[in-house]
C-alpha cells in the first residue's frame, strides 16, 4: 500500500496543527519514510492501521544496528509516534501501536560556552576593511546581544527594528512572534551597516525589507554564518567547538550567571516550554561548581 497520501496529510497536520518549521517537517517525513521502506521491504505492503508493536520493535533494531547515535534514534521515534498519532486523530489506526514503544535515553549534551572575552575577541577578528565585514559585524553584535536563532537573524526585517526604543521584533520557530531588547553595540553596528554599507546595494526581488543581504542582494544563507563564524575561530584560535548557536547559548548563559530571572530568559528565547530554559541553569551549576573548586579554600584542603 502506497504511503504518500498518508505522508501529505501528516505533513499539513505537523505544519497547521503543530506549527513546525520547514526543516523539522522534512525531518519528520525523511524518518516516516525510513519506517515504510522497512515495512515494504521486511514485511509487505502494509498501510498504517495494519503495523504493529513487533512490526515498530523490529524497525527499531533494524535502525540501532546501524549505530546511529541515541538522540539520532529518539528523534526517529518520536517522528514516528507523532505520525500515529495524526493517524488516530483522522481515523486512519483504531488502535494505536507507538503506545508502548520505549525512546531512548539520551543524555543532554551541555553546549560550549563563549566567555565575554572570547564573544569579543570573534568580532573584533572581523575584517572592516571589506564591506561585508560591517555586515557580519551587526549579524555577530545582534545574535548575541538578543539571543537570536541563525535562521531568525538571517530572515531579520528592517520593518522589524524599532532601534529607537532598544527591541526588534523576531520571527521565531512556527512564525511565533516576540519582542526581544537590543544591545546599544547591536543597535550601532545595525544602524552603521544599514546607513553605509546596505544603502548602496540594490535588493534582489522580495528582499527589499531583509537586513543583511550577501552580494547578489539576496538573503544570507545559514551555511554562510556557519563560514563567518569558522572563519573567526580559525584566525582567533579559539579551541572550543563553536557554532552560530554558541552565540545563542553565551547569550542565555551568561544572562543565567547574571542572576536573570528565567521566565524572562525564556521569553527572550522564545522557548515554548521553561524546561527548555532550564538547561542554563545547569550550565550555571556547573560555573558555580568550579568557581568554588578554584578559589574556595576548603576545597583545597590536603
Amino acid at each position: 500500500m502506497h504511503w504518500d497520501s498518508y505522508k501529505k496529510g501528516f505533513k499539513a497536520f505537523l505544519q497547521l496543527e503543530k506549527s513546525l518549521s520547514a526543516h523539522s517537517v522534512e525531518a519528520y517525513l525523511r524518518d516516516l519514510d525510513k519506517l515504510s521502506t522497512f515495512l515494504h521491504d521486511e514485511v509487505g505492503p502494509l498501510g498504517p492501521a495494519e503495523v504493529n508493536i513487533k512490526h515498530l520493535q523490529d524497525f527499531i533494531q533494524c535502525i540501532a544496528k546501524m549505530e546511529m547515535a541515541a538522540t539520532s534514534q529518539a528523534r526517529i521515534i518520536s517522528g514516528i509516534k507523532s505520525f500515529f498519532k495524526y493517524c488516530m486523530l483522522e481515523q486512519i489506526c483504531t488502535i494505536n501501536p507507538t503506545t508502548l514503544l520505549p525512546t531512548p535515553k539520551t543524555k543532554r549534551k551541555l553546549p560550549d560556552v563563549l566567555s565575554f572575552e572570547e564573544i569579543e575577541q570573534l568580532i573584533g577578528a572581523i575584517d572592516l576593511s571589506k564591506p561585508e565585514g560591517g555586515r557580519n559585524k551587526a549579524i555577530l553584535e545582534t545574535m548575541y546581544s538578543s539571543g537570536l536563532r541563525v535562521t531568525e537573524a538571517i530572515t531579520l526585517k528592517i520593518s522589524c527594528l524599532y532601534l529607537d526604543v532598544g527591541f526588534i521584533r523576531v520571527i521565531g520557530k512556527g512564525d511565533k512572534e516576540r519582542l526581544v531588547p537590543i544591545g546599544t553595540d547591536a543597535i550601532k553596528f545595525i544602524k552603521l551597516y544599514k546607513d553605509t554599507i546596505r544603502v548602496h546595494q540594490t535588493p534582489a526581488k522580495d528582499c527589499d525589507d531583509i537586513l543583511f543581504l550577501n552580494n547578489r542582494g539576496k538573503g544570507l544563507s545559514r551555511v554562510m554564518i556557519f563560514y563567518i563564524i569558522k572563519d573567526l575561530i580559525l584566525k582567533t584560535g579559539i579551541k572550543k567547538a563553536i557554532s552560530p548557536h554558541s552565540f545563542r547559548h553565551s547569550f542565555a548563559t551568561h544572562l543565567v550567571e547574571g542572576g536573570a530571572d528565567l521566565r524572562a530568559v525564556q521569553e527572550m528565547l522564545g522557548h515554548e516550554s521553561i524546561t527548555t530554559t532550564e538547561i542554563y541553569t545547569h550550565i550555571n551549576r556547573e560555573y558555580l561548581r568550579d568557581t568554588l573548586d578554584r578559589f574556595h579554600p576548603a576545597f583545597h584542603k590536603k
